[in-house]
């Protein structure tokens, strides 16, 4: 916006200063002046001894010098207001020159400022700390395009080498051809899907109802049965009503990524265990599976889009590597926690904590005994 050109603050503080010194000054130059006429008379008085000044005698000596006096205060004010306003306003410099380089893309400058806590190092600490996150959001941005421009290029490279192929091999089996650029644009399909609900969740553009996660849960658990007796996974579940407020939809996919990503990522023969439980404020939802041991720091990346643990599948029901990464962002769009942790004997746990729905009395909507799930 194009704004007239104004004073500086820091010139609009000096004179407030000098302002301020003047009129103490004048005020006090006042008070002297009446205190003095309470012992001067007003006329001349005529007496033996030496003459006794009047008020016109003591106003001709008191007016000079307190004109000196206010010339005097207001160089003072002027001088020393300008030097304690650039003090002052030092550290609103460097937050200015910080905002400047965020603004033309430098992310990594922090303003660092010295000193005691106060207002400015309080405005200062904010401003660097709003600068980590930018440029933690910033790379991981960065990041996510880079993989989503290598996953989207896969397929189609893919379904370019098939077709190089069978216009070289004129004898080639088109049945098969088929099946496999089929395959591949499913993947594509998935992908690109994917890619589009997570945009969706980060704008958090949706309708909020009640939904009960302990439904949910056993929604998923059913679809999801059939790919875990193909893998020889057991699926156990447990927990209580857990009545939130938010997308049936979207929650739905939370709770079916989990349970997908705990029976994809586990050992032959293991085991999944899906449970809800509610507190006074909060519901959770918690999936943990068997599987091989994993660093804590491994899995504090899992959320990162296109991560997939310890290697990368590739199989029938492998996923794209966006699961966590769209459990996280539906967690986040309905202002909930995301906790992973590495189990003690392989595999993971995940919650996902989020606030309890609150009925029209203020109570938190729990009620009923703990539902049994299906085993």
């Amino acid at each position: 916006m194009g704004r007239p050109p104004g004073s500086s603050v820091r010139l609009k503080l000096a004179l407030s200063y000098a302002a301020f010194l003047m009129v103490a000054g004048i005020l006090l130059l006042g008070v002297v002046w009446l205190f003095l006429l309470r012992y001067v008379p007003d006329g001349v008085l005529i007496t033996p001894g030496p003459t006794i000044p009047n008020r016109s005698d003591l106003l001709e000596a008191f007016a000079p010098r307190a004109a000196v006096v206010l010339a005097f205060l207001l160089v003072f004010g002027l001088v020393g207001g300008w030097i304690l306003a650039g003090r002052m306003l030092s550290p609103l410099t460097r937050i200015t020159d910080a905002t400047r380089l965020a603004a033309g893309g430098s992310l990594s400058h922090r303003i660092r400022l010295e000193g005691r806590n106060d207002e400015f190092r309080e405005l200062a600490d904010a401003f660097d700390a709003m600068l980590g996150q930018l440029e933690a959001h910033d790379a991981e941005q960065r990041r996510f395009a880079a993989n989503a421009s290598h996953e989207l290029r896969t397929p189609l490279a893919i379904t370019q080498t098939l077709l190089d192929v069978a216009r070289q091999d004129p004898d080639h089996d088109e049945v098969e051809l088929v099946e496999r650029l089929q395959a591949v644009n499913t993947r594509a399909i998935d992908l690109t899907e994917a890619l589009l609900l997570l945009s969706r969740t980060d704008q958090r553009s949706f309708t909020r109802e009640r939904v009960d996660l302990s439904l949910l849960a056993e929604e998923a658990t059913e679809t999801l049965l059939p790919l875990a007796e193909r893998r020889g996974v057991t699926i156990e579940t447990s927990g209580d009503v857990t009545p939130t407020t938010g997308s049936h939809a979207l929650l739905l996919q939370m709770t079916t990524n989990l349970v997908h990503n705990a029976i994809v990522h586990n050992l032959d023969r293991g085991t999944v265990w899906v449970s809800t439980s509610a507190q006074s404020r909060t519901v959770a939802l918690t999936v943990e599976n068997t599987g091989e041991p994993l660093t804590p720091r491994l899995v504090s990346t899992l959320t990162e889009p296109f991560q997939r643990g310890t290697e990368r599948i590739r199989g029938d029901h492998g996923g794209v590597g966006l699961g966590l990464a769209i459990v996280r962002s539906i967690t986040n769009a309905h202002d909930g926690v995301l906790t992973i942790v590495p189990r003690a004997d392989g595999g993971i746990r995940v919650t996902a904590q989020l606030p309890a729905r609150r009925d029209a009395s203020g109570g938190s909507g729990l009620s009923g005994p703990p539902r049994p799930g299906p085993g």
